[in-house]
């Protein structure tokens, strides 16, 4: 069955009544990290260069503060997306690494971001007629 975008838009109207407050604050919550530059950032890296140690993430993350890094890390461990291994080693040793959860979001994402790459031009058109109106 094929799908055309009213449908679509619909079955997402039904399916987001059908979730409970709770579940709708979870929704938001989730959705930040695909919003968030540097949970994105987190769990991208980590998918696509494998296991690493909060120096290299940070090493990888152009910008990104020790604080914010190290918030980003357990917000994303609490949600699933990476799992944390402490060696318990004198020199301590934590590697961080992207979870089943982690890698289905970042193939989930890969569509939205097709879409973002391929409406680039469209996106700076209307912008353009934007600004030139204002």
């Amino acid at each position: 069955m094929e799908w055309n975008k009213e449908d679509l838009l619909l079955f997402s109207k039904v399916v987001c009544e059908g979730l409970s407050d709770d579940d709708d604050g979870l929704k938001r919550e989730i959705l930040t990290h695909a919003g968030n530059r540097w949970s994105l950032g987190v769990v991208h890296i980590l998918g696509t260069s494998g296991p690493l140690r909060h120096a290299e993430i940070s090493r990888r993350l152009a910008g990104v503060t020790q604080r914010m890094l190290t918030r980003t890390l357990r917000q994303l461990e609490r949600d699933g997306l990476i799992s944390r291994c402490d060696y318990q080693e004198k020199h301590p040793r934590v590697v961080y690494s992207v979870t089943d959860l982690g890698k289905e979001m970042l193939i989930q994402m890969m569509p939205l971001w097709h879409w973002i790459i391929t409406s680039a031009d469209d996106f700076r058109t209307a912008r353009t007629r934007y600004d030139e109106a204002q």
